[in-house]
């Protein structure tokens, strides 16, 4: 069997071993429903996960001199480390993988797991593989090949991390448009965190799907040398199957978080009422409708101010929402389709509150064809509480913000981004890094000599310009752009035109002329 090991650089004759583990487990296709599929596998890879740190604390232990040690919980649980149950370890399902019950077995492994260790509460599959009744020999191949992924192989590389980005991206893409909401993909939320930038605080995601905003700010906070514990991550989620994802997604990565007791409706069941976060990040269901009933949320103390959301379309829901969560000084950064940015009657009139009470920092459009799901065009809303004149220190990083209530930073990325698996596009790090840097020094003293608007690019729009617009953020009402046409010389156009065209013609001719001869030789003129 081919070997697995992520130590060494991949060949590039060989497929990597994301590539030969999603080939294998496609082997599941036909006997389970593809919406199902996924969680196969990545409960799967947790128990690999799990078990290849439990053995190797385990072994640490032995080698301290610690054997007493080895079956007691705390010795584990102190370390971060969950404890395993015998029959809930890894070698244990790989010895038994061939054997009827093996499905079972897996159930009973997750189980144990969730009832020893707290931090798994509601997380796990509940009796889920036995349900399925799953092919044998196709779950036993599928776990030969987990068995070859060392997932402790390299400490400084998140390997289990890799795969699970890796196959949420692969299933997003395979269940096609109207599926997989769950996933927003990676260079979208890397712009998002480079963005609004959460050093430290309160991070929350009202709408978490399987936590991806979360592990990308714990990667901005390790990129950029900061301290994982600074950060208190809290989040919810409404679909069942997505949440316990979540859960399994933060645990693998050490991620502690608050997601609520249960998967829970957001706007129905807020689940962190007094929270008030330092950063929100979050990609809400685009244009969701009938979210409430018209008698219901009427009067919600999160529209304090506004005028009540309509029920046709829960995206001023989504924005009024996290403005309520939003502490004295908190940024938000958030993905919307393009219709909130000039929608009229309650939209407008939300919109032209939110302009006016100095909220909007930044409206930025995306190219098309990033999300795997969906082609609809969609902006990134920046919202920030404080736009007044302040400066913010933390470790080596020191930000003097200028005033700037009285603007709104328009970007236009549509035609910026890298082809990603053959008909999407993604940002490069270099894109990223240019973006944000944009904004930064648009948001920072001096701005006045190291700031300008760039023609199809980026615009510092005034109050007064968009009010004179009737408040819509649609950024191409504000950035310049180059009329390619009005430089044209009509004549030299025309005259080309008409050369090729001359050239067409004649060719036409002669083609025609040599058909009417071979019918001719043949001894069937054709006369015209």
């Amino acid at each position: 069997m081919e070997c697995l090991s992520v130590a060494k650089p991949a060949n590039k004759k060989q497929k990597s071993f994301e590539e030969s583990l999603w080939d294998s487990a496609n082997k599941l296709r036909g006997s389970v429903e593809s919406s199902e599929y996924k969680h196969i596998v990545l409960s799967l890879i947790f128990l690999k996960f799990v078990s290849d740190t439990f053995e190797h604390h385990r072994q640490k232990l032995i080698q301290n001199n610690q054997e007493k040690y080895v079956d007691l919980v705390q010795a584990y649980t102190k370390e971060n480390v969950f404890y395993l149950p015998e029959k809930s370890r890894w070698s244990f399902v790989q010895q038994n993988a061939k054997q009827e019950d093996i499905a079972l077995k897996i159930d009973t492994a997750l189980s144990t797991i969730e009832k020893t260790n707290k931090a798994l509460q509601g997380a796990l599959p509940d009796n889920y593989f036995s349900r399925l009744g799953l092919d044998v020999s196709k779950l036993s191949a599928l776990i030969d090949v987990i068995n070859n992924i060392d997932t402790l192989a390299n400490p400084h590389e998140d390997v289990v991390g890799r795969v699970y980005e890796y196959f949420l991206s692969k299933f997003a893409i395979a269940e096609g448009k109207g599926k997989g909401e769950f996933y927003t993909p990676k260079s979208i939320v890397n712009l998002i965190a480079e963005l609004i930038e959460p050093y430290s605080g309160k991070i929350y995601d009202p709408c978490c799907g399987s936590g991806g905003m979360f592990v990308q700010s714990m990667k901005f906070i390790e990129n950029h040398k900061g301290n994982k514990k600074d950060i208190s991550v809290y989040g919810q989620e409404y679909t069942g199957a997505t949440y316990k994802l979540a859960k399994m997604n933060l645990a693998i990565r050490g991620i502690s978080a608050n997601l609520g007791a249960a998967a829970k409706d957001t706007f129905a069941n807020d689940q962190h009422e007094t929270l008030k976060a330092d950063f929100i990040m979050a990609n809400p269901p685009f244009n969701q409708k009938d979210w409430r009933a018209s008698d219901e949320l009427t009067d919600d103390h999160r529209w304090d101010g506004y005028e009540t959301p309509s029920t046709s379309n829960a995206n001023y829901g989504w924005i009024l929402h996290m403005v309520s969560k939003l502490s004295e000084n908190g940024i938000a950064g958030f993905v919307l389709s393009n219709g909130a940015l000039s929608g009229g009657a309650t939209e407008r009139a939300i919109r032209a509150k939110l302009v006016e009470n100095n909220l909007v920092e930044a409206i930025i459009i995306l190219p098309g064809s990033m999300f795997y799901t969906t082609d609809i065009s969609v902006s990134i809303w920046i919202i920030n509480k404080n736009k007044r004149a302040h400066t913010v220190a933390y470790e080596d990083v020191t930000k003097h913000y200028r005033d700037r209530e009285e603007e709104i930073l328009f970007m236009d990325l549509r035609q910026r981004g890298e082809p990603f698996e053959k008909k999407f596009i993604q940002f490069s790090e270099q894109d990223i890094t240019d973006f944000a840097n944009t904004l930064h020094t648009w948001q920072q003293v001096g701005a006045e000599s190291d700031y300008s608007d760039i023609p199809e690019y980026c615009y510092s729009a005034k109050k007064a310009e968009i009010a004179a617009k009737d408040y819509s953020l649609v950024p191409s009402k504000y950035i310049h752009f180059f009329n390619r046409d009005e430089n044209i010389d009509f004549d030299e156009k025309m005259t080309e035109l008409k050369s090729d065209m001359t050239e067409l013609l004649v060719k036409e001719s002669e083609y025609k002329l040599d058909l009417l001869n071979v019918f001719k030789e043949l001894g069937y003129e054709i006369k015209l």
